[in-house]
Order: structure tokens, then C-alpha cells, then sequence
């Protein structure tokens, strides 16, 4: 990131800056210590990991808001819910000072005025927007949102939740009806992209909405384990075509880590898929061509179908946990430490013309390091 991200104006975290329970106490060696050498301000947007101490960590670092004052929460909530931390100021001020440098004074420091806001530059509106932990915007924020959107310049949407994600429609409800893509769609607000957290993983699908496309991303896979893209179906959403929609990591290269991360903790070999078996797999699945060619002939035998049904490349009932439920009880069998970590982030460049947006791949492995691949770019037209 520091590479890639050199000369850029500002960097923003798109939810859930602190995993897993966002503790103000957390900042330190979480956002602080990482980001310290980055040379801009960081902004950012709560995701619901932030809200589970009551957005008190994230309002007290990015708002400079003063501390929570926990209220008793009787009842069974008040029995299961965690409680906000009481934040340690001396160990916060000490954290600020690794990001103390003049040219990084920004929301580190309480310069957002809110969890969502809107940054402005000459060709380019950035809209944040908060969807706490429900996935709705209140009467307030609604009303912000609407009168935002009104600017007449085009528009990109940072939102908690991705719109359009793992092949579904989404969106974010609004107080009083209708939905945040309705704003989004609407021309008159001339929003070219909507970029949500959340996900672990990257994925972008260009949806035609009249006469124009709007590029609707998901870009979470920033910190935590990677959210497995092999159980993807054919995509067909919104009239997106397969070969249209983009990903990362790869469904074979997914499938072909979750095979490996199962096989060594269950001692199972024959669940182990190779890449190039995989990325054979997941062609067949999805009916595509396979996005890179496997080195070598693969012949597809009926042992590797089963081990990809029991990791969920199809539907399945009898199958390991990789999906959501997974995800929200199990997350720690998802979890390794070694390369490649299938991490990306964002660059996001701006002219009176064009936006372009560049995923670029965080493996660990010490040629992408120094050269970090491009996974996906796209050019948006402004004009």
C-alpha cells in the first residue's frame, strides 16, 4: 500500500476498522501502528464489527467524541451483548503520536465530523455512508444522503454493505421506504460507483442502469480471514454477465486454499485440491472458460468432484463450513498465517475526465510485495 499509494491525497477504510468487537483500546497496534508510514490522512465508515461497543472506539479516534458513558442494559441483551471498553487515554494519546505528522492530520485526529460525511474534490464527490448494524440508514443520514446526492458532480458511494454481493441484490434500506439504491441510481445524482465493505473478499459487477453502467464493487478484503469466493454461483444478477463480473481471489485459487487449509486440519488428503485441479473444477461448475489456463493437462476424476462438494463449490448438504454460517460462528477454522492471505485494497485515481479504479493483491509472498499485481482495473468515464 505504501508503494501503490505514494503521492495520494487521503485513504479511506470501508467499515469494520477494528475486527472483531471495534474496542477503542484496539486502535493502537489495529489502525495506529499499521498505517503510521502511510503519509495522507485516513478517513473511514463504521461497519457493524465497529457499532458492537456502541461506535465508542470509532467515534472517540475518528470524532474526537468524548468517551461512552455505559448505561445498564438490563435483560437477557444486557446479559449476552458485550459492553463498551472504558478507552485507555493515556495509551490513545500515545497511539495518535504514530500518526502525528502534519501531513497525516485527518480523521486520526477527530477531523470527521460524523460516521458518514462527504469529501470533496474538483471532479470527484467520495459520499460515506453508515448502515450500523441492521443495514439501515435513519431519518437523519437519509435525509443527509438525498441532499448530498444533489451535487452535480459525479459521485462514488463508500457504504457498511455491498449492494450487489455473492451473486444477490442487497441494498441498504432507508427510513421512511425505498432503498440506497434508489439514490444511487437515480441520474440526477450521477453516482458511477458504489464500493461496500463488509465481505472479505473483492468483487465487481458493472450493472447497465438505463443508458449508463454503474460499477458496484465489494472491497473488504482488507484485514480479517479471506471470505471464500468458490461458492459463488454462475453470475446472473442484475443481467450481469459471467464473463463480466471479476473477483479475487479466483474461485479455483479459493477452492483450491480452502482444500488445503481442510486437508492439513482434519488430516484428510484426498480433500486437497491443486490449483490447476481446481481452477478445472470451478470452470465445469460455472460452465466458463477457466480465467487462466492450468499449466499442464488436468484430468478431472470423481474423487476431486467430491472434495469440491464437501467445500461447496456446489450445493451441498453434506459439506464443510465455508459460508456465512461459518463466518458468524466458526471464523477461527477460516484463519491461517502463513502466504498467500488473498488480501487486496483499492487505488482509486481522478481527472476532470476519469476515474480509475485498480484492485491490487496482498499475498504475503515477497514478489508481490515488491510488485504488487493488478488484479482488476476500470476505467470510469466522468464526462
Amino acid at each position: 500500500m505504501l508503494k501503490v499509494g505514494a503521492g495520494t491525497a487521503f485513504a479511506v477504510i470501508a467499515s469494520d476498522v477494528i475486527y472483531p468487537t471495534g474496542s477503542g483500546n484496539e486502535y493502537g497496534p489495529k489502525f495506529f501502528r499499521p498505517y503510521k508510514d502511510y503519509d495522507a490522512p485516513i478517513y473511514a465508515i463504521p461497519g457493524n464489527h465497529d457499532w458492537y461497543d456502541g461506535l465508542g472506539g470509532f467515534m472517540r479516534v475518528f470524532c474526537d467524541a468524548p468517551p461512552l458513558k455505559p448505561k445498564p442494559d438490563r435483560g437477557l441483551r444486557g446479559l449476552l451483548w458485550r459492553k463498551p471498553e472504558t478507552i485507555d487515554e493515556t495509551l490513545l494519546k500515545e497511539a495518535r503520536a504514530l500518526r502525528g505528522r502534519p501531513s497525516q492530520q485527518g480523521a486520526q485526529q477527530g477531523a470527521q465530523q460524523g460516521p458518514y460525511w462527504a469529501i470533496e474534490t474538483d471532479s470527484l464527490l467520495v459520499v460515506g455512508v453508515d448502515t450500523g448494524i441492521k443495514n439501515v440508514l435513519d431519518e437523519g443520514q437519509t435525509a443527509w444522503l438525498r441532499r448530498v446526492s444533489l451535487d452535480p458532480r459525479p459521485k462514488i458511494l463508500v457504504t457498511g454493505k455491498p449492494i450487489y454481493v455473492n451473486n444477490a441484490y442487497k441494498p441498504s434500506a432507508l427510513a421512511g421506504g425505498g432503498t440506497i439504491d434508489d439514490i444511487v441510481r437515480d441520474p440526477a445524482h450521477r453516482y458511477v460507483a458504489a464500493i461496500g465493505g463488509d465481505v472479505h473478499n473483492y468483487q465487481r459487477y458493472p450493472v447497465r442502469v438505463g443508458d449508463r453502467v454503474i460499477q458496484y464493487v465489494v472491497s473488504g478484503g482488507g484485514g480479517a480471514f479471506m471470505h471464500a469466493t468458490h461458492t459463488i454461483d454462475r453470475v446472473d444478477v442484475a443481467e450481469v454477465a459471467e464473463d463480466d463480473f471479476k473477483c479475487y481471489p479466483l474461485r479455483g485459487d479459493s477452492l483450491s486454499y480452502y482444500s488445503h487449509l481442510y486437508a492439513r486440519r482434519l488430516r484428510m488428503r484426498w480433500l486437497y485440491l491443486r490449483p490447476r485441479e481446481a481452477v478445472c473444477i470451478m470452470a465445469e461448475r460455472i460452465g466458463n472458460e477457466p480465467p487462466r489456463t492450468p499449466e499442464g493437462p488436468v484430468k478431472v476424476t470423481r474423487r476431486m468432484r467430491w472434495a469440491a462438494r464437501v467445500l461447496g463449490a456446489w450445493p451441498w448438504p453434506l459439506r464443510l463450513p465455508v459460508g456465512k454460517t461459518n463466518h458468524r460462528f466458526l471464523s477461527e477454522l477460516s484463519d491461517w498465517d502463513v502466504p498467500p492471505f488473498f488480501k487486496h485494497f483499492l487505488h482509486a485515481s481522478v481527472t476532470p475526465q476519469e476515474l480509475t479504479l485498480r484492485c491490487f493483491a496482498v499475498t504475503g509472498c515477497l514478489a508481490q510485495e515488491l510488485e504488487p499485481p493488478v488484479e482488476d482495473e476500470v476505467r470510469i468515464s466522468l464526462s
